[in-house]
């Protein structure tokens, strides 16, 4: 079993609003993007998982990524490194099959229920 999970995916604020989701697999709200495959690299990764989860394409605005650390939820045994850029969108955004559901939502006020990456990389990035 994997030990080491490297996941990677875009920060996209509008006009004051973050754009999260949430997937058929979790139940709480993050950022779109996923795991990275042995022949991608961390970019490729974003660009990949924003096109499959809404639809989107995205141009990296910031190239000093924001980097975090965790375990796995409800599995102490599984180390999971998180990899953001400041991105920017275009197209019309349309949930894919893993995403139960999207939103914008006001950075000064999120929902309770959010990953646990999503507050440190909007400080990263400067939105709060």
């Amino acid at each position: 079993m994997k030990k080491i999970i490297i996941a990677s995916g875009p920060v996209i604020v509008k006009e004051g609003k973050v754009l999260l989701n949430i997937s058929s697999k979790d139940k709480f709200w993050k950022f779109c993007g996923g795991i990275v495959k042995e022949s991608e690299t961390l970019k490729e990764a974003t660009l990949r998982r924003a096109k499959e989860e809404l639809g989107i394409d995205i141009k990296i605005i910031e190239e000093r990524p924001f980097i975090m650390y965790t375990l796995k939820p409800n599995d102490e045994r599984i180390d999971v490194i998180l990899v953001h850029w400041f991105a920017a969108y275009s197209g019309e955004i349309v949930k894919g099959k893993d995403v139960e559901k999207w939103e914008w939502f006001d950075i000064d006020n999120l929902p309770d229920n959010l990953g646990p990456n999503i507050v440190p990389a909007l400080k990263h990035f400067g939105f709060m």
